[in-house]
């Protein structure tokens, strides 16, 4: 081990920001070739780092081998601390951008299917069209990869359903949940879907379907699981689980699936005809719809303006879903 205390102003002296970025990229991809062609160095630059690195804990990072590296438990250590860092530098960056060149920066935002198909998309759009010197990067995933990420600093922004009040920490990190507006279920169909044009339909009609359904985590998923049992129904035997909304219509058009999605994602597809809403409220509503930050951090310039065009675009859709 080093033959001296690892203290602030050790790390201060010692420590250069370029190792430490290259020290999270191998991490991130457990391979010096890989993490060199991301940073554009060259391998023979990204090892001395890491050996440099290693000369000064005086402990070895990484164990070699000819499928990569694996990290030692120093550099899983390290790399949460690390990590961390590299969000605060890229959040400095975008400040002083801000300041000194005006509208710039870059937004990484986390979507649900709630967002991805109107909410966020016109946002985005506003944003880019009045700011072009913004850049956004998207990440589309469930609430359980989301915010996580919004934790760590891997995304400034999350925005779709809303999680429950249990969910004002992540990971010891405080989050706030902004609610923009409640959103409703629809129950949608193929158009060619037999049951579509009916002008009713019973639960135990739909029970013999192919059912679409989000992860067994969501509170979706545990919602329609509870309204079949409260019914006196088993959950459907066929079932597709699936969080791409793409897929998810081209399943609808191509078989008697049946899915229960809010009702902003169904709308383009219902008014071109492509699915059909099938006349049921049993499911009651999905939830409210907002966007999810940091509570410890304040918000990017960049951010801030995502958040506006949010929150413009929110009050634009009026007060009903459907």
């Amino acid at each position: 081990m080093s033959n001296f205390r690892i203290t602030p102003n050790a790390l201060g002296h010692k420590l250069k920001l370029h190792q430490l970025q290259i020290f999270e990229r191998v991490l991130a991809r457990r391979s010096l070739s890989r993490a060199a062609s991301e940073l554009h160095l060259t391998q023979p630059t990204v090892t001395k780092a890491v050996h440099d690195l290693e000369a000064f804990f005086g402990a070895p990072l990484f164990e070699r081998s000819n499928r990569g590296v694996t990290p030692t438990e120093l550099a899983v250590v390290l790399g949460r601390r690390v990590h961390a860092m590299m969000a605060e530098i890229r959040y400095l960056a975008d400040d002083i951008d801000a300041v000194l060149g005006g509208a710039s920066g870059h937004v990484a935002v986390g979507t649900l299917i709630a967002a991805s198909a109107k909410l966020l998309p016109e946002a985005i759009a506003r944003l880019m069209t009045d700011h072009p010197g913004i850049q956004v990067t998207v990440r589309e995933g469930p609430t359980a990869q989301l915010l996580p990420a919004l934790a760590t600093g891997d995304l400034d922004i999350v925005v779709g359903r809303l999680p429950g009040a249990d969910m004002a920490s992540i990971s010891g990190v405080a989050v706030d949940h902004h609610r923009l507006y409640r959103e409703e279920l629809c129950l949608v169909a193929g158009a060619r879907h037999p049951l579509a044009g009916a002008e009713k339909v019973a639960l135990a009609d739909l029970a013999d379907c192919i059912w679409i359904l989000p992860a067994p985590t969501s509170p979706l998923r545990a919602s329609i699981e509870r309204t079949f049992f409260d019914a006196g129904l088993r959950l459907p035997a066929r079932q597709l689980e699936s969080l791409s909304l793409l897929t998810n219509i081209g399943v609808l058009m191509h078989s008697d699936a049946l899915a229960l999605i809010p009702y902003d994602a169904a709308a383009q597809f219902l008014s071109m005809g492509v699915l059909a809403r099938l006349p049921t409220d049993v499911f009651g509503a999905f939830g409210d719809v907002g966007y999810s930050v940091r509570a410890d951090r304040p918000l990017t310039a960049a951010c801030l303006r995502l958040v506006d065009y949010l929150r413009q675009t929110a009050s634009q859709r009026g007060s009903g879903g459907g």
